[in-house]
C-alpha cells in the first residue's frame, strides 16, 4: 500500500531548504520537524503581538474612545520588563536545577504569565465597552484591569521570546546560532502573518462578544502551542546538574561587563535602539491611521499587520540569502532603515494624494526594511557574543530592542493626544498628528544610518562580522 504520508514528508523535507530560509540548519541530530515544532513558542508570541498591537489598540482607541496617550501606555506597560531581557538571559545561563533543566522552568513560567494576561482581558473590555452587565462598572475598573492584562502578556512574551531563543540556540552548533534564530523570528513573522488574518475574518462583524471569544481562544492556543514546542526539547541532564553545583558561580555584573567590554558592543546597542525606535513608534499608529485618515474597517486595519509582518518576511529572507553569501550583517541593517526611510514617505503621502493603495506600499516597504534590520542586527550580536554567553547576548539585544519599542509606542500615542488636543492645533487634519509621528521615525532612522556606517568598518576590521572559529559546541541530543 502506498504511503501517502512518508511521501508527502519527503517532498516537504526536500523543498523546505529552497524556499524556507534558515531551514538548512536541520541536522539528523536536531531535524527540521523537531527545530518547527519548537518555534511554535514564536507563533504564541506573533498572535499576542497582533493581537495587542493590532487590534486591540484599534478597538480600544476607535470603537471604545480609549485615548491614545492611554492605550500607547498599556502597549509600554512590558517596557518595565524590557531591561530585564538581560537578566533573564543570564539567569538561564546558569539556572541551577536537579533535572539539569535551564530554559524550560523559564519558558513554562512565561506561559503562565501569557495565559493569566489573556484570562483577565476580557473581563477588563467588558466594562470598557459597558457591554451586558458591565455598563454600570465604573471605567477606572476597566482601565486598570487592561493595563495589568497587558503588563502580565508583555512580561510573558519577554520570558518566552528570550528565553526560547537561547533553547533554540543549545540544539544546533555554534556556526549555526544565526541560522536558528533567524528560523525562530521567520516563524513569528509566521505567527503574526497567520494570526492577523484569521483575527481579521473573525472580527469582520465586529462586536464586544465576539472579540471577548476570539481573546479566550488566544489563550487556550497559547498554553497548547507553547507545551507541544517544550515537549522532550531540553534533555534531563543530571551530569550537568552536578557541574552546575560544583562550579564556581557567576555573577550577572561580572558577565555584564565582559559583554559590554567587545569591540564596537555598545555602538550596536545604540544602533538597535535608534532603529528600533525608528521603526517601532507606527506600531500603535498604523491601524488607527488606517481607520480615521483613510476609512479602512476593523477587520481592514488588522489585515494591515498581517501586511506588515509580510514584509518583514520578505525582508528576512532577503537577508538570509545575503549572509549567506558573505554580506555583512551591519550593512544589511543599514539597509533596510534606508528602505524604511521611503516607506514611511508613502505612508505620509498617502492621506494626501493616492490613497489606500499607497498606504499598503509604504506599510509593505517599512515591513521589509524593519526585516533587514531586525535580522542584521540580530545576526551582529551573536557573532559578537563571547561563548557560553548566548542567553545574555540575546536578552541584551532583545533588551534594547523592546525598551525603545516601548519607549516608541508609548511617545507616539502621546505625541498624536497632544497635537490633537491643544487649542492652536484645533485647525489639523485627521491625517496630521500621525504624519507627524511619522517624520520622527524617518529622523531616527536616519540617525541609526549614520551610526552603522563607522560600525560596519570597525566590524569588519575586528571580524565581528564573521562567525568566530574555534571550538564547536555539541548539540544537545534529544532525550
Amino acid at each position: 500500500m502506498f504511503d501517502y504520508r512518508a511521501f508527502a514528508l519527503r517532498n516537504l523535507a526536500s523543498i523546505a531548504p529552497r524556499y524556507l530560509p534558515f531551514a538548512d540548519v536541520a541536522t539528523a541530530e536536531v531535524p527540521l520537524s523537531r527545530l518547527m515544532r519548537l518555534s511554535l513558542f514564536q507563533v504564541t508570541v506573533g498572535m499576542a503581538l497582533v493581537l495587542l498591537v493590532g487590534t486591540l489598540n484599534r478597538v480600544m482607541i476607535v470603537e471604545l474612545a480609549v485615548p491614545a496617550t492611554l492605550v500607547a501606555g498599556m502597549l509600554a506597560l512590558p517596557l518595565i520588563f524590557a531591561p530585564l531581557r538581560t537578566l533573564i538571559g543570564f539567569k538561564s545561563d546558569t539556572h541551577r536545577s536537579a533535572l539539569g533543566w535551564r530554559r524550560v522552568p523559564y519558558i513554562w513560567k512565561g506561559t503562565m504569565y501569557q495565559f493569566g494576561g489573556f484570562a483577565i482581558m476580557p473581563f477588563a473590555l467588558l466594562v470598557l465597552s459597558g457591554y451586558g452587565e458591565a455598563v454600570d462598572a465604573p471605567r477606572w475598573v476597566g482601565l486598570s484591569s487592561a493595563a495589568l492584562a497587558f503588563l502580565l502578556v508583555g512580561a510573558g512574551l519577554h520570558i518566552v521570546q528570550t528565553v526560547g531563543l537561547a533553547l533554540a540556540t543549545d540544539l544546533v552548533k555554534e556556526e549555526d546560532h544565526p541560522k536558528v534564530v533567524g528560523l525562530m523570528y521567520v516563524m513569528l513573522l509566521f505567527g503574526m502573518v497567520v494570526s492577523a488574518l484569521i483575527y481579521g475574518a473573525l472580527l469582520t462583524n465586529y462586536t464586544p462578544g465576539r472579540l471577548i471569544q476570539v481573546i479566550q481562544g488566544s489563550a487556550v492556543v497559547t498554553v497548547g502551542l507553547n507545551l507541544l514546542a517544550l515537549w522532550k526539547q531540553e534533555s534531563r541532564n543530571r551530569e550537568r546538574a552536578r557541574e552546575m553545583e560544583i562550579a564556581p558561580r557567576v555573577y550577572f555584573r561580572d558577565a555584564w561587563s565582559t559583554l559590554i567590554a567587545r569591540p564596537g558592543t555598545i555602538q550596536l546597542l545604540l544602533m538597535i535602539g535608534l532603529g528600533t525606535f525608528g521603526f517601532g513608534m507606527a506600531d500603535v499608529l498604523l491601524e488607527p491611521y488606517g481607520g480615521q485618515a483613510l476609512g479602512f474597517s476593523v477587520a481592514q486595519t488588522t489585515k494591515l499587520t498581517a501586511i506588515l509582518a509580510g514584509g518583514t518576511l520578505i525582508g528576512f529572507g532577503i537577508a538570509s540569502r545575503a549572509l549567506s553569501i558573505g554580506g555583512s550583517p551591519i550593512r544589511l541593517a543599514a539597509f533596510g532603515a534606508i528602505i524604511g526611510i521611503p516607506g514611511f514617505i508613502a505612508v505620509i503621502v498617502s492621506s494626501a494624494l493616492i490613497g489606500p493603495s499607497l498606504f499598503v506600499v509604504g506599510t509593505l516597504a517599512t515591513g521589509v526594511g524593519a526585516g533587514l534590520f531586525g535580522h542584521g542586527t540580530l545576526t551582529a550580536t551573536i557573532r559578537n557574543a563571547p561563548k557560553d554567553q548566548i542567553g545574555l547576548s540575546l536578552g541584551a539585544w532583545g533588551a534594547v530592542q523592546a525598551t525603545c519599542a516601548g519607549i516608541g509606542v508609548a511617545l507616539a500615542g502621546i505625541v498624536r493626544d497632544v497635537l490633537v488636543g491643544l487649542p492652536a492645533f484645533s485647525g489639523l487634519q485627521t491625517h496630521t498628528p500621525y504624519n507627524v509621528v511619522f517624520t520622527i521615525e524617518i529622523v531616527f532612522l536616519a540617525l541609526a544610518i549614520v551610526v552603522a556606517i563607522p560600525l560596519a568598518a570597525r566590524f569588519s576590521q575586528t571580524g565581528a562580522g564573521r562567525v568566530a572559529s574555534g571550538p564547536q559546541s555539541n548539540p544537545v541530543e534529544a532525550p
